[in-house]
């Protein structure tokens, strides 16, 4: 076997162990890729108490309470399934009942979810694809109406 043949099989057998490794690691993190879950897919799941993860949906209406300081706790909904939120922060400015949100923090079990952040879309147009998704599939869409994605701007 000559030099230069030895280097190929090295490289070879490098490039093999490397995609080897790359797919262990995806396999692994099949369930933690995805942006956020809804209430009904954490629910349907099972998720450990404990849980570090993002939930996405509807800030239902009737459902915020403002506590001492900066606490405040509301409920997310995706159509079918809601979860209480707790948060102690400030909000964004643009958070408020019937629009759609994502949070991460920590699921505490018992429909109960505590928030580390809180993110707010940025209009009335606009709604993150996961969460129009999401409540495509849960029949919650309104197509045209409030908490529809933009439409792309006409090209002159």
């Amino acid at each position: 076997m000559t030099r230069k043949q030895r280097r190929l099989a090295l490289i070879a057998a490098a490039g093999a162990v490397l995609c080897f490794a790359a797919g262990l690691v995806l396999f692994a993190m099949r369930d933690t890729i995805v942006f956020f879950y809804g209430p009904t897919e954490i629910v349907e799941k099972g998720v450990a108490p404990g849980t570090r993860m993002r939930l996405g949906g509807l800030v239902e209406t009737g459902s915020v309470q403002r506590g001492p300081g900066q606490r405040v706790s509301f409920a997310i909904t995706d159509g079918k399934t809601a979860m209480k939120v707790g948060y102690d922060g400030l909000l964004p400015d643009l958070f408020r009942e019937g629009q759609g949100v994502v949070t991460e923090g920590v699921f505490e079990g018992a429909g109960r979810f505590k928030a580390d952040s809180v993110l707010a879309k940025h209009d009335e147009t606009y709604m993150p694809r996961e969460v129009a998704d999401t409540l495509k599939k849960q029949g919650h869409w309104q197509p045209g109406g409030a908490g529809a994605p933009a439409a792309p701007a006409a090209k002159p």
